[in-house]
């Protein structure tokens, strides 16, 4: 059973990650597609690599599958979340429990070079979408289901974070 994350991990954005050693302040959002897409060509790599990637390191902590299933909904996500803030005026983003998702979608079940493949394609659809973003729109804000707010900057360089992250999950000695 894995212990759902309660963490608010916008202090991100105001500080480095000690664990993956992610520094928000050191990247513009303009940075983030270029991010997103090596992100997405690690993934599967070690997707496709034959690996078992379904085996959980402890039974506490998902699996290189589990994480990757995640990435791609966090890809997919965010690119909903990022059209609401630049089609809506404020938007409240609608709430999502990861954890449940997880359970509901079998994440550890999944196919996992179809996972590669659908990771890459949201990783894609997203970056596209943050080029397109005109610089008069980087202020434009949205607010999360527990009230943190964000502007498509913040929001961009907070989102980067979580790929970044997962990815230092799934093999902290490659990092």
């Amino acid at each position: 059973m894995i212990t759902p994350d309660t963490k608010d991990w916008t202090w991100v954005l105001h500080r480095t990650c000690t664990e993956c050693g992610f520094d928000a302040s050191s990247i513009t959002p303009q940075q983030v597609p270029a991010m997103l897409r090596m992100n997405a060509a690690s993934w599967r790599q070690l997707l496709d690599a034959g690996e078992d990637v379904r085996t959980r390191p402890r039974p506490d902590k998902w699996s290189p599958l589990e994480y990757a299933c995640h990435v791609r909904d966090v890809f997919r996500l965010y690119d909903e979340r990022l059209v609401l803030m630049l089609s809506e005026d404020g938007p409240a983003f609608p709430n999502w429990d990861q954890d449940e998702t997880a359970v509901t979608e079998r994440y550890a079940e999944q196919d996992p070079h179809r996972v590669a493949v659908e990771l890459a394609e949201a990783a894609e659809a997203l970056a596209v979408r943050f080029e397109q973003v005109r610089e008069d729109q980087w202020q434009r804000t949205g607010t999360r289901s527990d009230g943190a707010h964000f502007t498509v900057d913040t929001f961009a360089r907070y989102f980067i974070h979580d790929p970044v992250h997962h990815w230092h999950d799934v093999t902290p000695d490659r990092v």
